[in-house]
């Protein structure tokens, strides 16, 4: 078993916004800009968002944060120009907030590559 902390990746092919993007928008903390990726950290977590020259993004959530008040923090993004994504044949409120069938509330956004991104309020 490995014992050792999370280290998480994403991919970019626009490396000066997806550092803007992440750092100032999201609001992690910038470790550094190195040759093959954009360095961040999250609470003790790293974020390596890898330079590439072709990027696909995947069709589902690539990276996401628990959080305890997701009104909040998507109001808060908003603010900071994230555009939160609606999806067909999902209910969701006018935040665009989804409610799971377990209570778990989700809201998905973007980055500049269009890598899906989400917060998650998990029921108590």
């Amino acid at each position: 078993m490995i014992r050792s902390r999370l280290m998480c990746f994403a991919a970019t092919r626009k490396p000066a916004e997806a550092l803007t993007f992440y750092r100032d928008t999201v609001g992690l903390k910038f470790v550094a800009d190195e040759p093959f990726a954009v360095v961040f950290d999250d609470h003790a977590t790293t974020l390596r968002v890898q330079k590439v020259q072709q990027l696909v993004p995947a069709g589902h959530t690539l990276l996401g944060w628990q959080v305890s008040d997701i009104a909040d923090r998507a109001r808060e993004l908003a603010a900071r120009g994230v555009r939160f994504e609606r999806f067909d044949g999902m209910v969701q409120d006018e935040l665009r907030i989804w409610t799971s069938p377990a209570g778990a509330r989700v809201a998905w956004f973007k980055d500049p590559d269009g890598n899906i991104l989400s917060l998650t309020e998990f029921s108590r």
